[in-house]
């Protein structure tokens, strides 16, 4: 894949009609005070507390088994103790996409979203399991998740015909790259990257979001490890939910390595994650 000349990217997909969403004012507002250094917690508090939405989806998120580990988390300030300003950061910008790039009145965001957030949590199950061996920490597997695919609902409120036409009905149906580019000139990887960038993500997250739909070399170094954890938790998504993987015979055998696991032993690795899965789902 070449270089994307980000500038020259965003202008041709403004050229389109494609837009890239804004950072709510809250992200605006921790990047600030992360940035100054001068902080407490009750600060970065007071700035989530102004959007709703934004709160009512980090309890949401926080109550995955990976950040609550048994704890109930009943107020913003415990979970921001809790979990940790960085963290909470972190989970503010997953949610916050949400809440931004969607549209009520099309049940195809909330499909999406679903099942972002669920392959999400499950990406951060394995990196807080497997953090030793891989050094991605599980709120940034998080984050991931949440963004992999953000280029798709982008592309959904450009295009109102783009789930027809690929087909996205289903919740475990991913859109093709080419297909993508034959019939709307762009794709949602390169428009994702782009999200990723003007949310200020960390770089190899943003290059994990560009390369998730195939292993990228060493050169993007440690996002070939986030890609693999995002690939085994799309892979175990596919199989919680009883659903064929076709890039999987493919890619399989390098994602479990890179992980530290053996072909033979995905099975009770799943059994492993799918027990902390649902413990958050009661």
């Amino acid at each position: 894949m070449l270089q994307i000349d980000e500038e020259k990217a965003l202008a041709a997909l403004v050229a389109s009609g494609v837009r890239i969403p804004p950072q709510p004012r809250v992200v605006i507002q921790l990047q600030e005070l992360l940035r100054s250094g001068d902080y407490d917690m009750r600060a970065v508090s007071k700035i989530i507390a102004q959007d709703p939405g934004i709160v009512s989806m980090l309890f949401k998120a926080s109550k995955s088994p990976v950040f609550a580990r048994g704890r109930t988390l009943t107020t913003l300030d415990q979970v921001v103790m809790v979990i940790g300003v960085k963290q909470v950061f972190s989970l503010v910008q997953a949610v916050a996409l949400a809440t931004t790039v969607s549209d009520g009145k099309r049940k195809a965001f909330d499909v999406f979203w679903t099942r972002a957030h669920e392959v999400a949590q499950i990406a951060a199950l394995i990196a807080g399991d497997r953090v030793s061996i891989c050094n991605v920490f599980p709120e940034q597997a998080f984050m991931a998740g949440i963004f992999h695919e953000c280029g798709v609902p982008v592309l959904m409120m450009r295009f109102p015909d783009y789930c027809g036409s690929l087909h996205l009905d289903d919740a475990c149906c991913y859109p093709s790259l080419a297909v993508e580019d034959e019939k709307f000139s762009v794709d949602h990887v390169s428009v994702g990257y782009l999200v990723a960038r003007h949310w200020k993500l960390p770089d190899f997250v943003c290059a994990a979001i560009r390369y998730h739909h195939e292993l990228p070399t060493d050169e993007v170094g440690a996002s070939t490890t986030l890609v693999c954890i995002l690939q085994l938790a799309i892979q175990f998504y596919h199989r919680m939910n009883r659903h064929a993987n076709p890039l999987w015979e493919k890619i399989g055998p390098t994602v479990l390595a890179e992980i530290g696991l053996a072909p033979e032993d995905e099975s009770d690795y799943l059994e492993q994650i799918t027990h902390s899965f649902l413990g958050g789902h009661d």
